[in-house]
């Protein structure tokens, strides 16, 4: 089961920021992600979500491989493998495509759009769902970034220690604030 963690920055290329070194710690197998989602508030208020998971591509590709395979075995039956494979990878691509578009994959959108409307503006927030990582050696790289934890599915003490390191952080840019 994977956990769900959402935090908020007052910077708007801060979740960004750590997207990029949370895929950096995945080439590492320190963290397995299985869904990401940055969330920008423009200082003008307007909202603009990057996903990292791209359902229609993805769907388009299995949908097409699918169909090559299907459309040359059918195309066998007939005596014509060339127009079966040409024809089953358009209709797999199309119909992987469409149902890839309509599944919600990983983070729910809504969900992220109903905090995303929460956000100041000139904001940002990085979701994330986490399959498997090792906390200590995250938190760690983790540390170094400042934020707020907004929504957490982790156990009450990985959320402290998650809280504890993004406060160290908040604590060591801004030391009269301690």
């Amino acid at each position: 089961m994977s956990d769900l963690v959402a935090i908020s920055f007052d910077d708007v290329n801060e979740a960004d920021r750590v997207l990029h070194e949370l895929n950096q710690l995945q080439k590492e197998y320190l963290i397995d992600l299985e869904d990401a989602v940055v969330v920008i508030r423009r200082p003008d208020g307007k909202i603009n979500l990057k996903q990292s998971y791209n359902v229609a591509g993805a769907g388009a590709a299995y949908g097409g491989m699918s169909g090559v395979a299907w459309g040359t075995l059918v195309g066998l039956l007939f005596l014509n493998p060339l127009a079966g494979f040409a024809l089953g990878g358009l209709i797999g691509a199309a119909t992987g495509a469409i149902s890839g578009s309509l599944i919600d994959y990983g983070v729910d959108d809504n969900f992220v759009r109903s905090i995303a409307e929460k956000l100041t503006p000139g904001s940002s927030a990085l979701f994330i769902l986490v399959r498997k990582a090792q906390p200590e050696k995250v938190t760690a790289e983790l540390a170094k970034y400042k934020g707020t934890i907004i929504k957490s599915s982790l156990s009450p003490e990985q959320e402290k220690k998650l809280e504890a390191a993004i406060t160290k952080a908040r604590q060591q840019d801004n030391p009269v604030a301690a």
